[in-house]
């Protein structure tokens, strides 16, 4: 069995199908306030973010907190990765960029903090994919993963409109006490590995749905929303993402 659960086409297709991938990254950004916090907590001049494309989050830190950043993708779309960058007053000189597949790439530097954003959860060894994450890293440096988590509310939206995107997701990497084990187990420290977020859905597919099932899944975020306003819950069953953060 391949270790991939999407290929290089997929990710082709993925991102030639998507409308509006040219804006400005905000300040308040999905996550910022857990990179505030670490930065804060840290003297880190360097990142990378792993199968990051467009870029966001490189964007992200570069814009906000000045780092040197540099975004590694075995899928990069040049024009839309030009829209972006200018969307955010930056130029293809502001953040490296390094395409290549994490399997048979050998980095040239190493970075205070690597970080990935939907990645590990796209293939079936997770231990494996974070540790090719650690070949980019420092000693003493940062990991920062994040993933969605398919095991609440969120999967059953996904399985019942979406089941070709629920099935390029290893649903048994959405586990924090698996994924805090894995980190240990490669040597890494001060692990953290937690479900973050109050309560959010979403599907790739939106656009196709019926208007009943739009008008139903607005009703249902809606609901999740106040919910976990009046009680502000991090679970399994509510939280969109899970978090993982370790030290070399």
């Amino acid at each position: 069995m391949s270790n991939e659960l999407t290929d290089r086409k997929f990710w082709a297709n993925y991102w030639e199908s998507k409308t509006g991938l040219a804006f400005q990254v905000p300040a308040n950004y999905t996550f910022h306030q857990l990179f505030k916090k670490l930065l804060a907590e840290k003297p880190i001049k360097s990142a990378i973010e792993l199968g990051g494309f467009p870029g966001y989050y490189a964007i992200f830190l570069k814009k906000y907190f000045g780092l040197e950043t540099s975004l590694f993708d075995f899928y990069v779309h040049e024009p839309i990765l030009k829209e972006v960058l200018a969307a955010n007053q930056l130029t293809p000189q502001n953040v490296k960029v390094i395409e290549g597949d994490l399997y048979k790439h050998e980095p040239q530097e190493q970075y205070d903090l690597v970080l990935s954003c939907g990645l590990i959860e796209h293939f079936n060894d997770t231990k494996d994919i974070i540790a090719r994450h650690l070949t980019f890293l420092k000693p003493g440096g940062t990991l920062f993963i994040t993933l969605p988590n398919f095991t609440g509310v969120n999967g059953w939206v996904q399985r019942t409109y979406d089941m070709d995107n629920y099935n390029k997701h290893n649903i048994n990497s959405m586990n924090p006490a698996l994924l805090a084990a894995y980190c240990k187990e490669l040597g890494l420290k001060d692990v953290e590995a937690y479900y973050y977020g109050h309560f959010s859905i979403w599907l790739e597919n939106m656009k196709q749905q019926s208007g009943l099932t739009k008008g139903f899944l607005k009703a249902l975020w809606f609901a999740g929303k106040v919910f976990t306003k009046v009680v502000p819950v991090e679970s399994k069953g509510l939280s969109p993402y899970i978090v993982v953060k370790a030290v070399r």
